[in-house]
Parts: C-alpha cells; structure tokens; sequence
C-alpha cells in the first residue's frame, strides 16, 4: 500500500466504524441513501479491510468478460458472480478511480457494467419472489444510483487517507490529491495540519 492509498483501520467494530463514514460522506456528498443501502455499504467496506474479499480481485480482469462469465453461469453462482461484479466495481470505481483510468477504463463506461451487474442481481432475486421488501430493493437502488454511491465512496475513501497521514510524504500525497480533486475533506485536513490549500485562477497551483 502506497501512501496515497486509503488506510483502514482494523478497529474492534468495523460496521460501526464504516457506518459512521458513510453516514458522513453522504451528508457531504448531498447523496440520498436508504439506511438499508448505508448499512449495506459499510458491511462491503468492512469486509474489503480484511483479505481475501472476492470483490477485491475484479480489477484483474476485464469488467466486460466477468460480466460475461457471470451471465454464463446458473443458479446461485451466477448470482454470486454479479453481486461480487457489481460490489467490485462499486468500490475500485470509487476508492480507485484514477487507477482505473491510468488503466485506460473510462469510468462511466465502468460503472454502467457495475449497474448492469446489479440490475441482473436484483432480476434474479425478484423472479418468483412475492411483494416482500429485502436484498431486491438495496440492489436496485445500488444500480440506480451507481454513479453517486461511487462518489459517496470516494469521499469515504478520502476520509480514510486524511486520518491515515501522518508522514511528510503521505501529507504531500493529500495535497497532490486536492489539487486533483478539490475533496473538501482533503481540504480541512490540510488546514488542520496549518497548511491552507490555494488555487491560482484557472484550477492551477
């Protein structure tokens, strides 16, 4: 792990831990989010803080061929297959956007495979289901709004590298990302290490 990465920290109760910053990031964000969808959120980042989660591994392949080996398979593995797609995308799209475009992957294009992954999901819970609210609804919201809880994550994931930085060089990583970005959250946390991010006119240092 870099220091430009996101640090997690493995505390006793990671649900609560994540539930506060998505919480948080979505009031930043101005992002609508069920509480189920939160709740669902914080327990995909506190499995990817332990290895060997499944959705961790999507960006070894083309999003496009898994979408395709998931459409191949049956019954519980196909759905398994789209969940985790769509979960993966999800999350590298938003802790690891630029990752992805260095990679040459548009991100919208990205995120519409991880809304579609989500939409097959959600097809195959609803097939045969009576009118009971569960999983369904969360996956549909999930793909309808894929764009948003993508960025909602990126701000998570800035949170975590602004409470990480405790080094020169990881502080200069935060600056180097608000020039990037202009996070809000990187922001303050330059502030409150006394240095004040400025722009000159035109979006430039």
């Amino acid at each position: 792990m870099s220091d430009g990465d996101p640090h997690i920290d493995l505390n006793p109760n990671l649900g609560e831990f994540f539930g506060d910053l998505v919480t948080g990031a979505a009031r930043e964000r101005g992002v609508r989010a069920s509480p189920a969808v939160e709740v669902y959120l914080a327990s995909l980042l506190a499995e990817l803080a332990h290895p060997g989660a499944p959705c961790a591994e999507v960006l070894d392949r083309p999003f496009a061929l898994q979408l395709a080996d998931a459409a191949t398979a049956a019954g519980t593995e196909r759905f398994e297959r789209l969940r985790t797609l769509g979960d993966g995308v999800l999350y590298t799209s938003g802790f690891f956007a630029e990752r992805l475009v260095q990679r040459g992957v548009e991100l919208d294009y990205a995120r519409s495979v991880g809304a579609t992954a989500y939409v097959r999901a959600a097809a195959m819970l609803r097939h045969g289901r009576r009118d009971s609210p569960g999983p369904v609804e969360v996956l549909e919201e999930l793909a309808r709004s894929f764009r948003a809880f993508a960025e909602l994550l990126a701000e998570v994931a800035d949170r975590l590298r602004a409470r990480s930085a405790s080094s020169d060089k990881s502080v200069l990583s935060l600056y180097e990302r608000w020039l990037r970005t202009g996070s809000a959250s990187l922001a303050e946390a330059l502030g409150e290490r006394g240095l004040v991010p400025l722009r000159r006119a035109g979006g430039t240092c």
